[in-house]
């Protein structure tokens, strides 16, 4: 079972890669649903490319828009670019756009969850038209799951087990076009679904009557996070070919740290072995909403809403990332602050490298001694052994009294 994870730009490619991840999805500048995540000038695509060569690694570039006539101009030219760089499929939706891949290259065809394919009909009917894999909607039940994968044996399935989800359809809202003129289906949405509503009478403009009896309004449309860590064992034994984390727009920590947590769910469940507590808990240790597991349960719909609130949880700040190390001490890119007597946790690809440093004293990048950082400098912090590449480091809230805002998580 393929580990699919995001990325947003090349440094959370290759940290996608180093956390676990057997195969990564990622965008061009153009054709991707989302827009608003750095993505890939082709010079950087032809780099992920030949990274994910060398690790032995699968790129997948999504070009899920539905498109209209001015997006077809110049898509041939870039078709042609993915089939000679070779990449290891297109991720589409629109009928029209899949017609296209077909005609300028060689090139797999993943079936986007933008297609929301809920039928085994459904699934034959791509499969007919020459699509290699079928990304499944994530409005589907188990027993729905389990229907399409046994009437259609001969095509690869991939289904989505983390990450946000969306009141529309697969992610098919027009709110944000509507209200903001920012179409959700060009990676534009400004998550209207999250906002706070209240009902206002027609003859009593101006006056806002709370939907709920709450102070704070209610949050009608605000979904909770995916989460199928639990089913994992499941999903596989269904014989779903691929396991997707969403998160292209994600920071760089939440990637490396939700791959590590599945690769290291999947790699116990191929052994026969159960998921530790201490595995789910590092799910807690980023930005998240309340977790749910949809729609697989089959339960109904009203366990994916969260009505009390907008935000997310964070429980843990991310600091920065280690971008050099000794046998005595280690560098960080520092994103957030920390100060004199914290305690910062490390994290690394495998979880039981893990450890934790306690802040006595630690360097500027003149060598000084200094007690609180600051973003955007790198600073050295004592430690008596030499640890793994590509870590990242992170707090603990409770380990401080500051608010510690950052864009980073």
């Amino acid at each position: 079972m393929e580990l699919l994870a995001p990325a947003g730009n090349l440094e959370k490619l290759k940290y996608a890669i180093a956390y676990g991840a057997d195969a990564i999805y990622a965008g061009g500048k153009e054709y991707s649903l989302r827009a608003k995540a750095d993505n890939f000038y082709p010079a950087e695509l032809e780099t992920a490319k030949q990274l994910c060569l060398t690790m032995g690694k699968k790129l997948y570039i999504t070009a899920n828009i539905f498109a209209h006539a001015k997006d077809i101009e110049e898509f041939p030219e870039y078709l042609r670019f993915l089939d000679k760089l070779k990449v290891d499929g297109i991720i589409a939706s629109d009928p029209g756009i899949i017609s296209l891949i077909q005609k300028h290259t060689t090139l797999p065809i993943h079936l986007s969850t933008q297609a929301n394919v809920t039928s085994s009909a459904s699934a034959k009917f791509w499969k007919s038209v020459g699509i290699k894999r079928i990304i499944l909607a994530r409005e589907l039940s188990r027993d729905e799951i389990c229907i399409i994968r046994e009437e259609n044996p001969d095509i690869e399935l991939e289904i989505f087990v983390h990450g946000a989800m969306c009141i529309s359809y697969s992610g098919r809202c027009l709110l944000s076009a509507f209200l903001n003129q920012r179409p959700a289906n060009r990676g534009l949405c400004t998550h209207p679904c999250r906002w706070t509503y209240s009902l206002m009478e027609e003859t009593r403009p101006g006056q806002f009557f709370p939907i709920e009896e709450d102070e704070h309004g209610t949050y009608i449309l605000n979904s909770k996070d995916l989460c199928l860590l639990d089913q994992l064992a499941d999903i596989k034994e269904i014989g779903i070919d691929s396991v997707k984390i969403e998160g292209r727009m994600k920071s760089l920590y939440y990637v490396a740290n939700v791959t590590r947590v599945y690769r290291k769910a999947i790699d116990l469940i191929d052994k026969g072995l159960p998921i530790p507590e201490s595995v789910r808990m590092e799910l807690e240790k980023q930005s998240h909403r309340p977790y749910t597991e949809g729609f697989y349960p089959g339960t109904g719909t009203q366990d994916t809403q969260t009505y009390g609130k907008d935000s997310y949880e964070r429980d843990y700040q991310y600091i920065g990332k280690i971008i050099d190390r000794t046998d005595t001490d280690i560098t960080i890119d520092c994103g957030s602050k920390f100060i004199v007597g914290d305690e910062l946790e490390l994290i690394f690809p495998k979880l039981e490298d893990d450890c934790t440093v306690s802040i006595e004293k630690f360097t500027d990048e003149n060598e000084e001694i200094v007690k609180i950082s600051k973003p955007n400098q790198q600073f050295h912090i004592p430690i008596d052994h030499l640890v793994p590449e590509m870590g990242i480091v992170r707090l603990a809230k409770t380990n401080t009294e500051f608010d510690r805002k950052t864009e980073c998580e």
